[in-house]
């Protein structure tokens, strides 16, 4: 009996020593096992493209296997090439722009300032907001004191607003050639004059925005003829868009031919441009717009977390009359700019490589060289004004936000290729003068297609993302026909004074019947006059 017990004991401890050998290999062998599957992944990670913020992979991932495999390879699908290609075609030409030209000059029946100036009535403006609009009301103030039979008085900036800008009309534009260019049409004054011994007291007051002919003399005439100098402030878009085809035309004249900046920013204007010209042939400018003011204006959210909900959140306070607004909602209607690397992305995929130079036209941008390094990473020949001038250099201009914008200005519009990320003053003031000086080409991105797209492109290949980009742009690639008369500000389609050539029409007549990009652009009779004061406030922005 106490054999039997012995020997089963000793079956027992084999037994347990044997498991636990056997336990020991397993171990080793998964352990082993482990510590391979941790090298092959890191070196998956190590050779895979960098992940951007903005392609995070959900945590989820992580823990789901399969989820991580299924991103990882969406990661591969969407992949930039190197050198970009191009698009069948020129991309730096409009197609059928030889067939235009701009026509600005009056008809025989319109009167000349000699006939048309009554004396002791004299008109004075003050514009408001930046550099460009502060333009708008410049023109619109020539063709105001025509409609009133008024002399001019040179138009006094904007020097309290955001800008803080000190400069006055001489400072930023050729006050004497601004004189000689309208004589014909307007007679233009430097300073309000005096009557006998007396100093002549202008009444201020304002008109409504997009006030038309009839307007203007029913509601300043009368006190013009009474008090014989009249201000007129806030001065922006408070003409009507729809005048006659003389007073268009008018308007183009001091916009194209009259407005002429001084000559120190013209001469720094010129050595930005022939700088770049200098590193290559062509050219892409780019009005980023991508500022913490316009960001803040926009109400739209970039993925910045409660750090960015505040900055600009605080920027936000400065325009009371602004309405809370839905980000989501924001970009899907295409109301908010892209990111510099999604114009980078739509860039690329219209044609233009990785050997473009590009000119980047902007102000602080939000994010800094975080936000900017994709679009570098895209375009390396990236440049502004100050990687092509030297402090020494722009230390007459950088003190002075219009003079920068100013500098800006002549560059893009020197350009071979003009981008705009916003529908601001700057890009529509420009828009309109490459439209009217050859129809250089001018590309607005068409954000309410482009956003799904952006969106989406890790799901796709590039191919597909270049394919559907370059349909969605269709009518915003700066072409002579895509935009119907009488759509958006006259500033930016000027088709009054744009005609069209013998060869491509029946005389050189003002361009008809022309395709309208799908673009949700308003036109004026959409326009609501009891918005008055939310949009001034809107266009004190841009």
């Amino acid at each position: 009996m106490k054999k039997r017990k012995h020997e089963t004991l000793f079956l027992v401890i084999l037994h347990a020593l044997l498991f636990r050998r056997r336990k020991q290999r397993i171990h080793r062998f998964l352990t082993l096992a482990s510590a391979l599957f941790a090298a092959i992944l890191c070196l998956i990670l190590f050779f895979s493209p960098p992940i951007h913020q903005n392609h995070l992979i959900n945590p989820i991932s992580f823990i789901n296997g399969t989820g991580f495999r299924m991103n990882l390879q969406k990661e591969h699908i969407f992949r930039v090439p190197m050198g970009g290609g191009s698009l069948s075609g020129d991309v730096w030409i409009s197609k059928q722009s030889k067939f235009y030209h701009g026509c600005s000059d009056s008809s025989n029946s319109f009167p000349t300032a000699e006939v048309n100036t009554h004396p002791n009535r004299y008109l004075m403006i003050a514009t408001s907001g930046g550099l460009n609009q502060q333009r708008t009301g410049i023109v619109d103030a020539v063709v105001a004191a025509h409609i009133l039979n008024a002399i001019l008085v040179v138009p006094k900036l904007d020097q309290k607003s955001y800008w803080k800008d000190s400069s006055n009309f001489s400072e930023i534009f050729d006050v004497d050639w601004f004189i000689s260019r309208i004589s014909k049409d307007v007679k233009i004054i430097r300073d309000l004059p005096r009557i006998g011994d007396k100093i002549i007291t202008p009444y201020t007051t304002r008109v409504p925005r997009k006030c038309n002919a009839k307007c203007y003399q029913t509601r300043i005439l009368p006190i013009l003829k009474k008090k014989h100098a009249v201000q007129l402030t806030k001065f922006d878009y408070r003409l009507s868009n729809r005048l006659t085809t003389d007073m268009q035309k008018l308007r183009c004249r001091v916009n194209y031919h009259a407005l002429k900046f001084t000559d120190p920013i013209t001469e720094m204007g010129r050595k930005l441009v022939e700088r770049i010209r200098m590193k290559s042939r062509h050219f892409v400018a780019l009005h980023l717009r991508f500022e913490p003011d316009m960001l803040a204006f926009s109400g739209c959210y970039y993925g910045g977390g409660d750090k960015e909900r505040k900055e600009l959140g605080k920027i936000r306070k400065r325009w009371k009359t602004l309405h809370a607004r839905n980000p989501d909602k924001e970009r899907r209607n295409g109301k908010c700019p892209l990111t510099p690397e999604e114009i980078g992305l739509m860039l690329r995929a219209l044609g233009f490589g990785n050997d473009v130079h590009i000119y980047v036209a902007s102000g602080e941008i939000y994010g800094g060289e975080e936000t900017l390094a994709p679009l570098k990473a895209l375009f390396p020949n990236f440049y502004s004004k100050d990687t092509i001038a030297s402090k020494e250099e722009l230390a007459p201009f950088s003190s002075f936000s219009s003079r920068m914008a100013a500098l800006d200005f002549m560059v893009c519009d020197e350009s071979d290729v003009f981008v705009s990320n916003n529908n601001g003053n700057m890009a529509r003031m420009l828009a309109g003068r490459r439209r009217y000086f050859d129809h250089k080409p001018t590309i607005r991105p068409n954000a309410k297609k482009l956003n799904n797209l952006l969106l989406h492109r890790n799901n796709m290949t590039w191919e597909e993302f270049a394919s559907q980009i370059r349909t969605s742009q269709i009518g915003f690639m700066g072409e002579p026909m895509e935009v119907k008369p009488g759509r958006g500000e006259f500033h930016e389609n000027p088709t009054a004074c744009i005609c069209a050539d013998s060869e491509m029409d029946s005389g050189a007549a003002t361009i008809s019947g022309m395709g309208e990009a799908s673009d949700g652009q308003v036109g004026e009779e959409d326009q609501e006059w009891s918005d008055t004061e939310y949009t001034e406030n809107e266009l004190e922005i841009r």
